[in-house]
């Protein structure tokens, strides 16, 4: 295997931002957090009354574990969703 075609391959993957350029911001993360939030909250209350339980203990607990899962679902979405609009606002510059 030519060594030399396997670094070349990987260096044109790594491409530098520019320092002006900052991905992660005060500002970006205070609204993850609001927007990760107000989604904990909003599908808390329309699972909780799904489990199948006459526990409030237990309720609580599935319904927050439940709904953990899906909140790091909507994280990652909304990462992803930062990522590809950068990444067309930045070709519609070019």
């Amino acid at each position: 295997m030519d060594k030399r075609g396997v670094l070349r391959l990987l260096s044109g993957m790594a491409q530098i931002e520019s320092p002006k350029m900052r991905l992660v911001t005060p500002a970006s993360l205070a609204l993850d957090a609001i927007l990760v939030a107000a989604f904990f909250v909003y599908m808390y209350g329309v699972i909780s009354p799904h489990v199948p339980s006459n526990d409030p203990h237990m309720i609580r607990l599935w319904g927050a574990i439940t709904t953990s899962c899906l909140t790091v679902v909507f994280w990652l979405a909304v990462q992803m969703f930062r990522v590809t609009l950068r990444a067309q606002l930045a070709a519609k510059k070019k």
